[in-house]
């Protein structure tokens, strides 16, 4: 096995594949990466058995083979090499790269015993790359890192015709973003429950490309696999097997004020009140016509933060209490400079919307769904 590769396409493939590799797993070979050479082309791949990620590219080839090597340390030498020609050989038991005067050799072992990854199935659609990242990130926020709560570390796909429609929720919040994509297929009608962290992963590796073609397998299929395909590079992932709870009747539709704030400041006040409080502690957000109170803290605590705004206000004043760090996630998560937020009561949740201006039109294909914490007593 011999091949020679511009520097940047090798490091770019090896860092590709390298976001598959496991951190603890149980086959050493998927330690490993796969580097298969046949004529003028490579292929690398990975697995941690969760997913698979596999990357093409084009290359000088003068002899063919296959080999698996430390799949670590091949992506630390291929971004550490020089911007120059690099050479990569099997050299008996060892892999030779060399790229102008820097020179590596890594041991390998035997390509056979790594496992048989899962093919990628039919493709389902296509989607603008940025379209599908930013409801990929701005839905996995809710999503729970309690992995005892599988189904709750999900983000649930909902395709219909030419919609998908990404939900997450953790319980306690609920994030929901509806997409327009182009369906292969008329009448295409699935769903599927991805690992939020897979889909993270992907999506923010995804827009170095204008356009991502997504390949999921029917329902009725006995493996239940979603792919991710751009520019000669692929990611296949396992869908968790669990059926995702019914969220639709949480969303509130009827509300008795609603508040327009800007989003810079009120980050900002939010941290700051937040100060004297943590995770467990709620802060506590006063509405009244054209002022907030934000409030968290108590005198037999860590102390009292306090610090109000100006707001525009529509309807009732209402006192309710939110956990801080989830109302700042869904601050970051619109994604605007303006926040719509609708209550009803202050036991019942409320909705976060973007707004571009003050005054300009609500952005009604995401919304963050919060639910109130028991005010704290003063």
């Amino acid at each position: 096995m011999k091949f020679t590769v511009d520097q940047h396409a090798l490091a770019d493939a090896v860092s590709w594949v390298s976001k598959s590799l496991p951190s603890r797993p149980i086959n050493p070979a998927l330690h490993g990466i796969v580097i298969e050479v046949e004529k003028n082309k490579v292929h690398l791949s990975a697995s941690n058995q969760e997913k698979s990620s596999k990357a093409d590219f084009s290359a000088d080839v003068t002899e063919t083979g296959k080999v698996l090597v430390s799949g670590h340390l091949l992506n630390e030498i291929s971004r550490s090499l020089p911007n120059k020609p690099v050479t990569v050989q099997l050299d008996g038991a060892r892999v030779l790269v060399t790229a102008g005067s820097a020179k590596f050799t890594l041991p390998t072992t035997d390509a056979e015993t790594y496992p048989t990854l899962p093919e990628i199935p039919e493709i389902t659609g296509v989607i603008a790359s940025d379209v599908f990242a930013k409801a990929v990130l701005q839905v996995a926020t809710a999503a729970s890192k309690d992995e005892s709560l599988q189904k709750y570390t999900g983000v649930f796909l909902q395709i219909k015709n030419d919609t998908i429609t990404l939900t997450a929720t953790d319980k306690y919040r609920l994030a929901i973003c509806e997409i327009q994509w182009e369906a292969t297929h008329p009448n295409t009608e699935l769903t599927a429950l991805l690992r939020a962290r897979t889909l993270e992963d992907a999506a923010k590796s995804l827009i170095t490309s204008k356009t991502v073609s997504i390949y999921l397998t029917p329902n009725t299929a006995k493996e239940h696999l979603a792919g991710f395909v751009i520019d000669g590079k692929s990611l296949t992932s396992r869908m968790l097997n669990d059926s995702y709870p019914e969220y639709s009747k949480v969303i509130p539709t009827d509300f008795t004020s609603t508040a327009i704030i800007e989003v810079a400041p009120f980050l900002d006040s939010v941290r700051r009140v937040a100060l004297v409080t943590d995770k467990t502690i709620p802060l506590r957000l006063a509405f009244s016509p054209n002022r907030l109170e934000l409030e968290a803290g108590s005198a037999d605590g860590k102390g009292i933060g306090e610090e109000g705004l100006n707001i525009l206000l529509q309807g009732e004043p209402i006192t309710i209490a939110f956990n801080p760090e989830f109302l700042i996630e869904g601050l970051h998560a619109v994604g605007t400079t303006f926040v719509k937020i609708s209550f009803t009561t202050a036991t019942k949740a409320a909705v976060l919307t973007g707004i571009p201006t003050a005054d300009g039109k609500e952005i009604d294909n995401y919304k963050y769904i919060l639910m109130p914490t028991l005010l704290p007593r003063k």
